[in-house]
């Protein structure tokens, strides 16, 4: 037995599995295939026609609760899945980075004359005939009540990058609408895809549209309609019958919250829960997922990333000699190979591997245990009672947190808690359910430190911005999820940069540089990109993994079950 298997065993966990070694010599995107994952719906001549007539329900498990229904509020990727079925965007992300016209007839471009002046000027043209699900007409007014309302004093918009730039929006006619930007900002195209649009008939008469009773019984345009509440337990989408594109081809969904993972896993397997996304399965019970009769289990694309988030304006993170020491006895190789069975890649950038604007040449980082004792000697960090840290009277102690009843997470806690303790700092693991962690605790930065998987884009284009930038930080008055409370004003300048120009090779150097910043400064510290294990019932169509969404039931309209 090796010095880390001991380690592990030592500790309680379970052993990594001895015969995977074809599996692990595979790429995500090598084992999705060999899997032959969502080949009823990529297979020409193999897919059986939609129903002529709806049928059934999907039922979804989620280790986390949607809470947050107002998609032009704070939320995370499990308020999406209800998000994307119940709302409509002006266009939508495929997983080749296609925008598809929704609300919109097309996307505006500068070839086809809906962007002009150098990307100061946009209009858009609006789909006729689409209905609110109460029956209300959509018009262009509910296109520029949303984009209105997120920019509206004291109202708690999710995000107001790019927003922020829109001014002089004109209703030009009942399904026409134009407005002009500020500066040129390219990755608004690819926002708007993720913004949904809000009724004005409905949310416009509200007294406080942050606590609207809307905001618990939403109401769309989307092909679910909202249907029941279980808090706790469960939510209940049926389908939109006057829905204004193809399908939807069920009767309904539901969405059912099971914290623990290994209790969602056993339901998957059991067939109690038809699709499994997001956190997915965890990766110990792999070799025998992928044997479950009846399922389809394999790795889907994911352009998430699974960090340490620290809070900077605690004092154990303030200096970068520290979270540089940090890095450094983080054994990164034992959580992905030990941990997570070698499914995911270690990655040392914000970026994903798929982006154009990956920088595959950042320094890789070793887990060097002495190196991070003289890093923290030559910053003037000595050890004091029981070996920890102290400097100007400040301990080198923190919490990490994450969400309570994800096994794998709780594991790599405890295994960076021993390494850390070499290093003389000494951490307290404070997990809380979903629902509290990912509040205010997260959006207004009272977190010491989080264990965290998120994305650093904006919708499928690379700009970070929404994540790094000063004026992004909750907890300061900004409008984003810069929840790290990171400041850097070369960082910013790049941003800005990367934001003015619609040259991809002009961006692209922008961002190599923002990467090589972020590694250096790590207010950020990398572990892997995710490669989530996700499972579908076997006759389930239309399931299409997105790496330009944050959770693959962004398409649940178009599932059905072949008969």
């Amino acid at each position: 037995m090796s010095d880390q298997s001991k380690r592990f065993s030592d500790l309680g966990f379970p052993l990594p599995a001895l015969h995977r070694r074809d599996f692990l010599g595979l790429s995500a995107a090598g084992v999705a295939a060999s899997m032959g994952f969502g080949a009823q719906a990529q297979t020409a001549g193999a897919v059986p026609p939609p129903p002529a007539k709806r049928a059934g329900q999907v039922v979804l498990g989620l280790s986390q609760e949607p809470k947050a229904f107002n998609p032009l509020m704070p939320g995370v990727e499990v308020d999406e899945v209800i998000w994307t079925s119940v709302f409509s965007s002006l266009w939508v992300a495929e997983p080749d980075g296609t925008l598809v016209p929704d609300l919109a007839v097309s996307v505006p471009s500068e070839e086809n004359g809906g962007i002009t002046e150098g990307g100061l000027a946009w209009t858009v043209k609006l789909r006729e005939g689409v209905v609110w699900h109460d029956g209300a007409p959509f018009t262009a007014e509910d296109v520029k009540y949303s984009l209105d309302l997120i920019m509206s004093p004291g109202f708690k918009a999710r995000t107001r990058v790019g927003h922020d730039l829109v001014k002089d929006i004109v209703v030009k006619g009942p399904y026409e609408i134009s407005w002009r930007m500020e500066r040129a900002f390219a990755p608004y195209l690819a926002q708007l895809a993720n913004t949904h649009i809000v009724p004005k008939h409905i949310l416009g008469k509200a007294e406080d549209p942050n606590t609207a009773p809307f905001n618990g019984a939403p109401v769309g345009t989307g092909p679910f309609k909202w249907g029941e509440r279980r808090p706790g337990d469960s939510i209940t989408l049926v389908a939109n019958e006057r829905y204004h594109g193809a399908g939807p081809y069920l009767e309904g969904a539901v969405a059912k919250y099971i914290p623990d993972m290994t209790a969602l896993y056993a339901q998957f397997r059991t067939g109690q829960v038809d699709v499994v996304i997001i956190s997915g399965i965890p990766a110990n019970y792999y070799e025998e997922a992928i044997k479950l009769p009846g399922r389809k289990v394999a790795v889907a694309p994911s352009g998430n990333i699974e960090v340490i988030m620290p809070n900077l304006e605690h004092p154990a993170f303030v200096e970068k000699a520290v979270r540089q020491a940090l890095y450094a006895s983080i054994n990164k190789q034992a959580i992905v190979d030990s941990i997570y069975y070698g499914v995911p890649k270690g990655t040392e950038s914000f970026a994903p591997r798929e982006s154009w604007a990956y920088n595959p040449n950042l320094p890789k980082q070793e887990y060097d245990l002495a190196k991070a004792n003289q890093l923290l000697d030559q910053a003037g960090w000595k050890r004091g009672s029981r070996g920890v840290r102290e400097k100007n009277g400040t301990r080198l102690e923190f919490a990490v947190s994450t969400t309570t009843g994800n096994a794998l997470r709780e594991q790599c806690q405890q295994l960076m808690m021993q390494d850390w303790q070499q290093v003389g700092a000494t951490i307290k693991i404070s997990n809380m359910p979903a629902a509290v962690i990912w509040g205010d605790f997260y959006v207004r930065s009272k977190f010491q430190s989080l264990l965290v998987g998120t994305a650093f884009r904006t919708g499928l284009d690379p700009d970070p911005a929404s994540r790094f930038a000063s004026d992004a930080i909750p907890a300061k008055n900004g409008n984003g999820g810069n929840y790290m409370q990171w400041q850097n004003t070369e960082a910013d300048q790049l941003m800005k940069d990367g934001q003015a120009t619609f040259n991809q090779d002009k961006r692209k150097a922008i961002y190599w540089k923002l990467q090589e910043i972020v590694r250096e400064e790590l207010p950020i510290l990398p572990i892997f990109q995710y490669a989530p294990l996700e499972g579908i019932k076997d006759g389930l169509v239309g399931y299409r993994p997105n790496i330009n969404a944050r959770q693959n039931a962004w398409n649940m309209g178009s599932w059905y079950w072949a008969r």
